[in-house]
This record gives C-alpha cells, structure tokens and sequence, in this order.
C-alpha cells in the first residue's frame, strides 16, 4: 500500500507501508491493504505508520483529511511533527 503524507510545506513522506493508523473526526480507525475505499476528515492527534522495511513512525497532527482508494492512502494535513 502505497502512502503520501502532505502539508502546506512539504511531502512529509511518501513511501510503501503495512499499516496506517489516523485520527479520524469519529475517532481513529486503522487502514491496512485492500481496505475499501473511503474519504474522511481528521482531527488533531496522533498518525501512525509501519513502513514495509519494519520501521514504525509516530507523528503529531493537526486537522485534515485522508482518502484510500486501490491501495493508495493520501492524508493531507495542516501541521505535523515527529513524536
């Protein structure tokens, strides 16, 4: 599953991953490959992900929004900071 991780600025990443777990507006939810498609808005917290190399990553967000669809997950946020 291929991941793209967005602000004003700057791609903050943009690489394959097992799993992404975002703050959703209704709380957070996880997506992993082959999840439906789907568009959501985000709250501030935390974004996680586990790269397909074992490396897990933990961020700090701000507002946005997430769309998956066929395996491609964009999360487009107003602010971000490595935890």
């Amino acid at each position: 599953m291929f991941l793209e991780v967005i602000t004003p600025q700057k791609t903050v990443y943009s690489g394959e991953v097992n799993l992404v777990k975002v703050p959703g507006s209704s709380g957070s939810f996880e997506i992993l490959k082959n999840h439906a498609p789907v568009i959501s808005t985000l709250s501030s917290g935390e974004l996680k992900f586990d790269a397909e190399d074992g490396h897990t990553a933990r961020y700090q967000t701000g507002n946005g929004v997430v769309e998956v669809k066929q395996n491609h997950v964009i999360v487009l946020v107003d602010f971000i900071e490595q935890k």
